[in-house]
């Protein structure tokens, strides 16, 4: 199957489906005496691993990495590095009642429609335990980028600013929120109000949407190729590749349409170390597809959780109507676990552009 790659210069394949043995990734491109064991990635797919708080899905999976290969005596050795997570929570009985049933909102009948067959067990290669194997490879990536600029100067968080139709309130946000509740919100505020919100869903059996903000800060001007390559084309296209994600916007996004050109300007002073300083930035940190410098902002969309406990309607692999219920366990927002996930792309194409810049610029 086509379509499992990612990045030019820092590329990544992930292998693996949700009810099998084992999920990870291929990476290559990765320069080499980068320090890197377990114990640098491990953080990250601790952040995302389920079954942390009643929000999210209650499969438990410790989510171990192995590092196969790449790495000699704690350094990368710029030879392709292989990673791999086991699964061990699997309970593929679940998903034995829909087996000739698609289920609405899931990638069923489309996989089926193309390849006359699909894995029913959790969704198989579309399931969001695909995602633990990107967010290994964000490790890599965040390794690589301060290797080449130098440890602590990028920095990428990302945070869950919307659940259904509640936002977080800007005059609240604080990051040093995010790792304080179960939500990475950043207002605790709105985490209140989430915690009842979902609670009152997932007692339903039904689900909720959400809308996720990623920043990366410390990346110099330049980045980017023009114009097909562009960092914001490249940004959206890894975004809108995690599951449930609906919609991306940079900067300002689709609010820039109700600006004025004076507004959305964003305006320049000359600032003390000799470059640009902007009043604003609306673009999102990103002019023509390159970096400008200042804080890359992206934010996507994630549609609600389609495996819900209300009947829905659906038709058989025989087109028969007839209605659905998905059991199992299941996040009854993704956009939670989501969080972790964007900071992974963001990385990932982040260091894909440096090395690529390096490459030709030097």
């Amino acid at each position: 199957m086509a379509g499992n790659s990612f990045g030019e210069a820092f590329r990544f394949t992930t292998w693996g489906e949700s009810h099998g043995p084992a999920l990870g990734c291929v990476i290559d491109g990765v320069p080499p005496l980068i320090a890197l064991s377990e114990a640098t990635i491990q953080p990250y797919l601790d952040r995302r691993r389920p079954g942390q708080s009643r929000y999210t899905t209650q499969r438990r999976e410790p989510d171990r990495v192995e590092i196969l290969s790449g790495v000699f005596e704690g350094k990368t050795t710029g030879t392709p590095i292989q990673l791999a997570i086991r699964n061990r929570d699997q309970r593929s009985k679940d998903y034995g009642d829909i087996a000739g049933k698609f289920r609405p909102g899931h990638a069923d009948y489309t996989y089926w429609a193309k390849y006359g067959t699909r894995d029913y067990r959790g969704g198989g290669r579309s399931s969001a335990r695909e995602t633990a194997a990107r967010v290994a490879a964000g490790a890599v990536a965040r390794a690589t980028l301060g290797h080449v600029l130098g440890s602590g100067r990028v920095r990428i968080r990302g945070a869950l600013v919307q659940m259904g139709p509640h936002a977080a309130a800007c005059e609240h946000w604080d990051w040093e929120q995010v790792g304080r509740n179960p939500f990475f919100c950043p207002d605790p505020q709105a985490a209140a109000l989430w915690a009842d919100y979902l609670d009152g869903l997932r007692k339903a059996g039904s689900s909720a949407g959400a809308i996720v903000e990623v920043v990366a800060e410390g990346l110099p001007a330049g980045l980017g190729e023009p114009l097909y390559d562009k960092l914001d084309a490249d940004l959206a296209k890894a975004m809108m590749s995690i599951n449930a994600v609906k919609g991306v916007e940079i900067g300002a996004g689709f609010a820039a349409a109700t600006l004025t050109g004076e507004r959305n300007a964003d305006e320049m002073r000359a600032g003390d170390d000799g470059k640009p300083r902007f009043l604003s930035n609306h673009a999102g940190g990103v002019l023509g597809g390159l970096s400008t410098g200042q804080d890359i902002v992206v934010r996507f969309a994630v549609k609600p959780t389609s495996s819900i406990l209300i009947p829905r309607r659906t038709v058989t692999t025989a087109m028969e109507e007839t209605e659905i219920v998905t059991g199992g366990r299941h996040d009854p927002c993704v956009g939670i676990r989501a969080v972790p996930v964007g900071e992974a792309m963001m990385a990932l194409v982040l260091a894909d552009h440096l090395l690529r810049h390096r490459g030709q610029i030097g």
